[in-house]
């Protein structure tokens, strides 16, 4: 739960894994779970912040490596592109997906569609990037 305004409400599906990776792009390093922990306000359980990381390294988003006896965790990609990944399993998820995409965009505001349109015109591949598309694995562009 989190407090918001004086009353506790439930985090949103994936808010708590955005946190978690926000904390351990925060640090200057790699990071034990306890650390994460505490970076986070320490009112989460030590085996929920170490089930969150767990997650996480199963999407592919952090790596971990032993340290006696527990790990060290450090980041791989970005919030962002957690973000993306859920988008992604939400539409994998959906039967017709022709129907949710073209929801998804009427439903952008202009901005955002004109900023979707770009990225779209960029990743088509073609004679000015030789057949590649224009993203890189942390969900970033080439230069």
């Amino acid at each position: 739960m989190v407090r918001d305004g004086g009353r506790e409400r439930r985090r949103g599906q994936g808010e708590l894994e955005g946190q978690v990776l926000g904390a351990l792009r925060e640090a200057d390093g790699p990071v034990t779970a306890t650390w994460v922990q505490e970076r986070l306000g320490g009112d989460l359980a030590y085996t929920t912040v170490v089930t969150i990381l767990t997650r996480l390294l199963a999407k592919d988003v952090v790596a971990r490596e032993r340290q006696g006896r527990s790990f060290l965790w450090t980041p791989t990609a970005d919030v962002a592109r957690l973000a993306a990944l859920r988008m992604r399993r939400l539409l994998d998820g959906e039967r017709d997906r022709e129907a949710v995409l073209a929801s998804f965009v009427t439903a952008l505001p202009p901005g955002d569609e004109q900023v979707l349109r770009a990225l779209l015109d960029a990743a088509e591949p073609g004679p000015a990037n030789n057949g590649r598309t224009a993203h890189t694995h942390d969900g970033g562009t080439e230069d």
